[in-house]
């Protein structure tokens, strides 16, 4: 499986959700329809509003329907919204190997941006004639989720106290919540059952963890193919499943030291190599690749309820991708 393959299975489907996203953000302020035409051409993985429209096709036998198109395309103008805004928060110079627009434009052009590609999400699911409510809703609630776990990670990188708990809480808000949202506006715009409805927001939410578990994974990996540096959480002090993996190997004064290099790591950069090494030594990676399949089982299991189709053979390759996948 490859994305441009269900970009080709999709069609037209696809073809219709690129056009509303470009048109959505036409503006005629050039430093803003420029900015915005870089941040498409270097678009990423779209991953969200392919899941959506393969969602939407799956609950109806093939069908979609405008809203599916529109609600697709407001889960990829938000996730990039989130992106931008991220970008300012974390101080990051680079995304998918090219320069931020925070490192362009500067933080506060990022932030403004970030807004404007997330009001034109908004846009486009109060523009349902049916179903604006209960989808908004829905990304209400992810933007919540967001802001929410946002300041938890912060908070625990202050201190960095973070357990399991918490880091499956941060990665739920962070990223699974926006799968969930694109899921479920999906069934929604097709009608589905209720039981559909419940086994795509399993499935969403189980990516979802699936696919930031193996982000965090390649964070550690030492790769160059993910589009941005590697150790960049553990610099901001994040610390994610495969430290914690690792941390459950040694006695509590062992890992009470990790911890207090992590927290001084801004201090000691050197500390950053002496962590990675702790985590390949104590099979950090390892642990957090299981935890990885056990999700991606659990996404393939939801999908069980739903009648076979290409489209969920899709839904189920999207899901071993996401282990698969190295960037």
């Amino acid at each position: 499986m490859t994305l441009d393959g269900i970009r080709a299975f999709l069609g037209e489907d696809w073809k219709r959700t690129e056009r509303l996203i470009r048109s959505s953000l036409r503006s005629d302020i050039d430093l803003l329809d420029t900015t915005n035409e870089a941040l498409l051409s270097n678009g990423g993985k779209q991953l969200r509003p392919l899941m959506s429209l393969l969602v939407a096709r799956a609950c109806s036998g093939g069908r979609t329907t405008e809203d599916s198109i529109r609600f697709a395309a407001a889960s990829e103008l938000l996730h990039n919204a989130t992106l931008l805004h991220d970008d300012v928060v974390d101080g990051s110079t680079e995304r998918r190997g090219v320069p931020t627009v925070m490192s362009v434009l500067g933080g506060p052009a990022a932030v403004l941006i970030g807004d404007y590609w997330l009001v034109k999400s908004i846009e486009n699911i109060l523009a349902s004639p049916t179903h604006s409510e209960e989808v908004t809703r829905i990304f209400s609630k992810t933007l919540s989720d967001l802001a929410e776990g946002e300041m938890l990670q912060l908070q625990k990188a202050a201190c960095c106290d973070t357990d399991e708990e918490d880091y499956y809480r941060i990665i739920y808000s962070k990223t699974a919540s926006l799968f969930e949202a694109a899921g479920l506006s999906a069934a929604i715009s097709v009608d589905a059952s209720d039981a559909l409805v419940e086994a795509v927001r399993a499935y969403s939410v189980s990516l979802g963890i699936a696919f930031q578990i193996k982000d965090d994974i390649l964070d550690y990996s030492g790769e160059p193919k993910i589009g941005k540096p590697t150790g960049v959480d553990l610099n901001e002090q994040k610390i994610t499943l495969p430290l914690l993996g690792a941390l459950k190997s040694v006695d509590d004064e062992k890992a009470g030291l990790v911890r207090r290099k992590v927290m001084q790591i801004h201090e000691h950069p050197g500390y950053s190599d002496e962590i990675r090494a702790f985590v390949f030594r104590h099979s950090g990676n390892e642990y957090a690749s299981l935890r990885l399949n056990e999700y991606v089982k659990k996404a393939v299991e939801a999908l069980e309820i739903l009648p076979d189709s290409e489209e969920k053979s899709y839904l189920v390759a999207i899901a071993e991708f996401t282990a698969s996948r190295d960037k």
